[in-house]
């Protein structure tokens, strides 16, 4: 009998633990990086949700789609302005972003899950209010920040065998429409669920110290120490502060990874030496 049929087995054996520790939570996951971009990789995240949910975890995806804007935006002539180096989010500029968020972005993802055996529903933080915003800063334009997030359309999902996959767009108190960072989306739809986690996917392996090695366990006091000392720095800088505001308002733990490993949500919920960086309380 082949040997990796054996092996197959012990790994599916070892999971058992692992599958009763989850059964019933709910995990925010952020989908977004180069995953995004890659078919093979995106159908292999897809796969992955797929089997969370057939083991009675209940998954939310919340995506980005940043180089899908950019691109388009260059393919139509849109031209922008940036402010301390980001973008201004004009009224044209949200117009094709919220045509590729929640259109091609979203459905493409809907598309892989489905392609996969799930049954996942697109929407966008405007949907049901879903997500309703105030604006991050006035410079920026329609950039906005979740103010309230109300869980009732996605809590309806939960017992059932839909996928919710969310676009980080919301709605200002009179109706403007907002983009919202991916990261920022999913760490408050997060916290308005009490997810049992929240996964960060990225391009990078995790949260790393001095000496460029990957931090597995970080409690809040230590990424704060992390960051003080400039050792957390550039782009890892919102993704912990993400990461602490969710644990702040309820999520048991966030998980900084890298997306573009093979299975890297399975690995973090389902074997003993998880994935990426894992912050909680002490």
């Amino acid at each position: 009998m082949n040997r990796d049929w054996f092996a197959t087995a012990r790994t599916l054996s070892e999971a058992l633990p692992f599958l009763q520790r989850y059964d019933g939570a709910t995990v925010v996951v952020k989908f977004g990086g180069h995953a995004m971009g890659d078919d093979a990789a995106m159908a292999a995240f897809a796969r992955d949700i797929v089997l969370m949910k057939q083991t009675n975890v209940h998954p939310v995806i919340v995506h980005g789609g940043g180089p899908m804007i950019n691109a388009m935006l260059e393919r139509l002539g849109v031209e922008s302005e940036f402010v301390n180096g980001k973008r201004v989010t004009d009224a044209a500029t949200m117009e094709v972003v919220e045509m590729v968020l929640s259109g091609l972005v979203n459905k493409r993802i809907v598309a892989a899950i489905n392609a996969q055996g799930g049954k996942a529903v697109g929407l966008s933080g405007k949907d049901a209010n879903l997500i309703t915003c105030e604006p991050a800063d006035p410079a920026l334009g329609l950039v906005g920040t979740p103010s309230k997030v109300d869980p009732a359309v996605l809590n309806n999902f939960k017992d059932s065998a839909f996928i919710p996959v969310v676009a980080p767009i919301g709605a200002g108190a009179d109706g403007e429409t907002y983009n919202i960072n991916g990261d920022t989306a999913a760490g408050a739809v997060a916290a308005a669920l009490n997810a049992d986690r929240l996964l960060l996917l990225t391009d990078v392996a995790g949260v790393k110290d001095a000496d460029g090695d990957v931090v597995t366990e970080l409690t809040p006091d230590t990424v704060r120490q992390l960051t003080r000392d400039g050792v957390i720095a550039g782009g890892m800088i919102p993704k912990t502060e993400t990461a602490l505001a969710a644990i702040r308002d309820g999520v048991r733990a966030v998980v900084i990874l890298d997306g573009r490993a093979p299975n890297a949500c399975l690995l973090e919920l389902f074997t003993p030496h998880g994935a990426g960086s894992l912050i909680r309380n002490a």
